[in-house]
């Protein structure tokens, strides 16, 4: 009606009409050709409006399958020495987990995901050891190292959780709850997962070292063979008891594995092997003492 400047029946647009009869156009011009009338555009906005409909749920299709996760909600390959202290035993996809002082047990959460072939990165630690991470298992082919990003280092972690399975990284400065939200929402839609290697605002799970005794040092003598460590999870905000568990971290041939559980001697307790560090050990005139050494190279 407003591109024609009139109203026809849908049988009148239909009709070729006789030769001088009236159109949407008016009654036919003289000098027109004969027999022939002036075609008329047919305009079907129902049909346009029914693709234009198509269009816009295919786009908002294609919209979703590409924020969605792209691994399943059961979580990230998970080290077996990790899962009695995660809630569900596995990292979870966009997860964010702070480990206490210990590089050693932040590369643990690397281990397994790297095993499987996934890209890790670590950012902001530079006493991250490449060889520890070999003995471990982790891919050193698979492995994006920055070990000194500067003051871009949220940036830069960013970045990688594009790319990268597993992010670890050591704040270095002050995170503020809006940049955690969007750092999270990247990791989700990527399918990763955070560790943090010091404090991190809302972590899923907090782990530390608790206790520790090492094995292998004697009376003056020996060298430390492996550490037998008590690891504390607890969960975001302190919900939840605190869930604790033995490791060997790490064992004798560099490997972190749960460790088996201690037997009590007969005549007292006992709290690690004989000359262990930390534990009892008996001198002749039946006094107790405790085997430390005098430093321990980290």
């Amino acid at each position: 009606m407003f591109e024609y400047e009139g109203m026809q029946t849908a049988a009148a647009l239909l009709s070729p009409g006789p030769e001088g009869a009236t159109g949407p156009d008016g009654p036919a011009r003289p000098g027109g050709r004969s027999g022939a009338s002036r075609p008329t555009r047919r305009v079907d906005h129902l049909g346009d409006a029914r693709a234009a409909l198509e269009r816009i749920t295919s786009l908002r299709s294609r919209v979703s399958e590409m924020e969605a996760p792209r691994v399943d909600v059961q979580g990230l390959p998970t080290a077996d020495a990790l899962r009695s202290l995660l809630p569900g035993g596995a990292i979870r996809v966009g997860g964010s987990y702070a480990v206490q002082e210990s590089v050693l047990l932040a590369m643990t959460m690397l281990q397994a995901a790297s095993a499987e072939g996934a890209w890790c990165a670590v950012v902001g630690v530079p006493s991250f050891g490449v060889e520890a991470a070999a003995a471990m298992g982790i891919d050193l082919e698979r492995l994006v190292l920055v070990p000194d990003p500067g003051d871009q280092w949220l940036t830069v972690t960013a970045a990688l959780a594009d790319v990268a399975q597993i992010v670890l990284t050591r704040p270095l400065g002050r995170v503020v709850p809006g940049d955690v939200s969007r750092l999270s929402a990247r990791l989700r839609q990527r399918g990763g997962a955070l560790v943090a290697l010091g404090t991190w605002p809302g972590a899923d799970v907090t782990l530390r070292v608790s206790g520790s005794v090492w094995t292998g040092i004697g009376d003056g003598h020996g060298y430390l063979a492996e550490r037998r460590a008590t690891v504390t999870a607890s969960g975001r905000a302190g919900a939840g008891r605190p869930v604790s568990a033995d490791l060997l971290l790490p064992a004798a041939d560099g490997a972190v594995r749960p460790a088996a559980p201690l037997v009590a001697r007969a005549g007292g307790t006992d709290t690690g092997a004989p000359g262990s560090v930390g534990s009892a050990a008996v001198d002749g005139a039946g006094e107790s003492r405790v085997l430390r050494p005098v430093a321990v190279a980290s």
